[in-house]
C-alpha cells in the first residue's frame, strides 16, 4: 500500500498562502499533543511561545485548524443516507447540528449523505438511524455500519512535517496526580465533554470559570479520562489546506484473516484517516485522502494487492464536507463557524 504515496509529506507539495512552514511544523506538533502548551512546543517548532499562540488563533479564527476533545468510550457508525434532491441542504443542514454526528459528508454515488455517528451504545445508534433521522423530512433511506474496531483514525493521522527526533521531544500528557480521584463524577464528566468539545483547547480556568469547579479538579479529571482513553483529543486541518484535498471512502469485502493480517500495515499508509471493521455487508472500511483524482485508481490497487482476496464492493468520492467533529465546513473545507448544540443525550428524544 505504498506505492501511491507522492513524495515524503505535505511540505514536498505546493502549500496553499495560508500556510507556511512553520504553520505546518506547529500543526503537527499540535497533532502529537493538542493541549500541549506553547512553551512546551516553542523549542520542537523553532519559534517562540508568544509567535506560536498567535500563529494558532490566526489559523482557528481563519477556519483553518482546530482542536476538539471528545468521548471515545461510545459505539461508532457510519449511516449511507439517501434524500430527496430538493431537500438534501434541509437534510444536512438539521443533521449538522446534532451533536451525536461527528462528520457529514455530501457524497457521490449509491447515497447522498454519509454521516459517522457516535452513540453511547447500539440502542442509542438505533435510536438515532431509527428515530431522529426518520422524522426529518427528505431522508428517503438509511443503512447503518456498525464499528467493531477501529484500526486507526483521524487522531492518529500527521501531516508528516517534524522530523521523528523532533516528535520525540513532545512529551506525553502529564499522567493524574497521585492524590487525584481515580473515577470522575458524571456531573464533572458531562461539563468538560461540553466545553472540550466546543474547544479542545480551552484553558484550565476558563472552563473552571464557565462550570464551577475548581481548577484542580479540572485539571485531574481531564488527566484521568485522558489516562483511560475515555477522552480523546484530535487536531484537524482544513483538507484544502493539508496537501491531501482528494477525500474518498472504500467499502471493502475481505475474509477475516486478511484483515487480521493487514491490521498494523492499514495504520501505516499516510493515506488512511479511518479504518474500522464493520457488521454489515462490508466488513472492512476506510476513508482516504489523497494528494490527486488520478490517485484514486492506484490506491485502489495498491489496497487490493496488500489485502490479497478481498474486493472493494463500492466506493464514494466526497463532493463536500458539511460537517467535521464540532465545525461546519464551507466549500474550501475551511471552518466556518461551531456546530454548538445541548449534548444528545439531554435531548428529549435522545
Amino acid at each position: 500500500m505504498t506505492g501511491i504515496r507522492g513524495g515524503g509529506g505535505v511540505a514536498d507539495t505546493n502549500l496553499p498562502s495560508a500556510l507556511d512552514q512553520t504553520d505546518l511544523r506547529l500543526l503537527h506538533a499540535l497533532q502529537v499533543d493538542p493541549r500541549a502548551s506553547w512553551n512546551e512546543l516553542a523549542p520542537v517548532v523553532g519559534v517562540d511561545a508568544a509567535t506560536l499562540a498567535r500563529r494558532w488563533a490566526r489559523l482557528d479564527a481563519e477556519g483553518l485548524a482546530w482542536v476538539t476533545g471528545y468521548d471515545s468510550s461510545g459505539q461508532l457508525a457510519l449511516l449511507e443516507i439517501e434524500c430527496e434532491l430538493a431537500r438534501l441542504e434541509q437534510v444536512a443542514a438539521e443533521m449538522g447540528r446534532d451533536r451525536q454526528v461527528l462528520v457529514l459528508d455530501f457524497s457521490s454515488g449509491g447515497r447522498d449523505l454519509l454521516a459517522l455517528v457516535m452513540g453511547r451504545d447500539l440502542a442509542e445508534i438505533s435510536a438515532y438511524a431509527v428515530g431522529r433521522l426518520g422524522a426529518i423530512e427528505g431522508v428517503r433511506a438509511v443503512r447503518t455500519h456498525i464499528a467493531n474496531e477501529i484500526l486507526t483514525d483521524g487522531s492518529s493521522w500527521r501531516l508528516r512535517t517534524l522530523k521523528p527526533a523532533e516528535v520525540a521531544r513532545i512529551r506525553p500528557p502529564k499522567p493524574p496526580r497521585p492524590r487525584a480521584a481515580r473515577r470522575v463524577d458524571d456531573g464533572l464528566r458531562a461539563a468538560l465533554e461540553d466545553e472540550l468539545w466546543r474547544d479542545g483547547r480551552a484553558s484550565i480556568a476558563d472552563i473552571a470559570q464557565r462550570t464551577g469547579y475548581a481548577p484542580q479538579r479540572v485539571s485531574d479529571a481531564i488527566a484521568t479520562l485522558r489516562s483511560t482513553g475515555d477522552l480523546v483529543f484530535r487536531t484537524d486541518i482544513a483538507r484544502a489546506a493539508s496537501g491531501w484535498p482528494i477525500y474518498t471512502w472504500y467499502f471493502v469485502e475481505a475474509p477475516a484473516r486478511i484483515i487480521e493480517a493487514a491490521r498494523a500495515a492499514i495504520a501505516t499508509v499516510p493515506e488512511v484517516r479511518l479504518a474500522f471493521t464493520a457488521s454489515s455487508r462490508y466488513n472492512l472500511i476506510l476513508a482516504v485522502w489523497l494528494r490527486r483524482i488520478a490517485d484514486v485508481n492506484r490506491f485502489e490497487m495498491a489496497l487490493e494487492q496488500a489485502l490479497q482476496g478481498s474486493r472493494i464492493a463500492d466506493r464514494a468520492v466526497v463532493l463536500r464536507i458539511a460537517k467535521h467533529m464540532n465545525r461546519i465546513v464551507g466549500p474550501d473545507t475551511r471552518a466556518i463557524g461551531s456546530a454548538n448544540s445541548e449534548p444528545a443525550h439531554l435531548k428529549p428524544d435522545g
